[in-house]
């Protein structure tokens, strides 16, 4: 993860070199050499996606393309504070890492459990929940694009709400590998955490505004960014209606920065027309660059 980005630029080596300063162990070493394993643990996973996504951000920034807004799934919501300047690197690789405890330490105290929902409506998901909920507590999670959304909540709840989406027309429901119910009332004592984390660290108003996951509205004060911060483990991922917004408001380009390219096939499915690039190594930040040039009004 990261590694042929960090062997060709100096600032995205530079980014692994803080992690591995601030953290206290190699995530660098660990990014690039494994185990698997131990990279898989989410306290690892968290600021390792973050310094990835920052190491790309950095090159983007080093050829001028400037954002109009930013915005991050979930974790991503991080580096995007980053990439406006709400948040140093430094603190966000304090609170991811604090995060990944949390949302652990969650998961055992409270199991729970995860699904894709494929080809159901974000109506009919939250119907087939409401089906469930006499079983217990399942939400709609993570609201991805039509078509696409993941429920989060106790293990029964959401294995009974799969089979109200199926019986409802779902094409599939997939039970996904996490080590507890993200976006869901039963990380409470992960959010109460968070909001401690948080608390420690210095939040900036944004250089540009930041779409928040929780709102799908921009945000750009620091007391606004915190909240959003705060609220957005229980809160689910309206990033469709986050994407709707960037398009609506004029955005007609999209870079997706660090590991995969997950978001911008979402962006796909809920637009298809809207022009995307990712960045997570030299040679797609050379195709987005020479794509873009000095270009203005992407969303990074």
């Amino acid at each position: 993860m990261g590694r042929a980005l960090a062997d060709a630029h100096e600032s995205a080596r530079d980014a692994f070199a803080t992690a591995d300063r601030v953290l206290g162990y190699p995530l660098s070493a660990m990014c690039w050499e494994g185990p698997a394993e131990d990279l898989k643990k989410s306290v690892h996973t968290q600021p390792a996606l973050l310094t990835h996504s920052v190491a790309a951000w950095r090159q983007v920034d080093a050829v001028g393309l400037v954002p109009s807004f930013v915005a991050g799934h979930s974790l991503g919501e991080y580096s995007a504070c980053v990439a406006a300047g709400a948040l140093s690197f430094e603190d966000a690789l304090r609170v991811t890492s604090r995060r990944g405890e949390l949302m652990y330490q969650a998961g055992l105290d409270r199991p729970g459990a995860m699904a894709a929902v494929l080809g159901l409506s974000r109506e009919d998901v939250e119907a087939a929940c409401a089906d469930a909920a006499s079983v217990g507590i399942v939400r709609a999670a993570n609201l991805n694009a039509p078509g696409q959304i993941v429920i989060s909540g106790e293990p029964a709840a959401v294995d009974a709400a799969c089979e109200a989406a199926k019986a409802r027309g779902a094409k599939r429901a997939i039970k996904l590998e996490v080590s507890g119910a993200f976006h869901s009332p039963l990380m409470a004592s992960a959010a109460e955490g968070l909001r401690e984390a948080l608390a420690g660290v210095t939040i900036h108003d944004a250089r540009c505004p930041i779409v928040s996951n929780a709102w799908a509205r921009p945000v750009q004060k620091a007391d606004e960014i915190r909240a959003a911060l705060e609220e957005q483990l229980l809160a689910s991922v309206r990033w469709e209606e986050s994407m709707r917004l960037l398009i609506e408001s004029g955005v007609e380009g999209f870079v997706e920065l660090g590991t995969g390219k997950v978001l911008r096939g979402l962006l796909r499915t809920i637009h298809k027309e809207a022009a995307s690039w990712n960045v997570e190594d030299p040679e797609s930040l050379q195709a987005t660059v020479a794509a873009l040039g000095s270009a203005t009004g992407s969303n990074a």
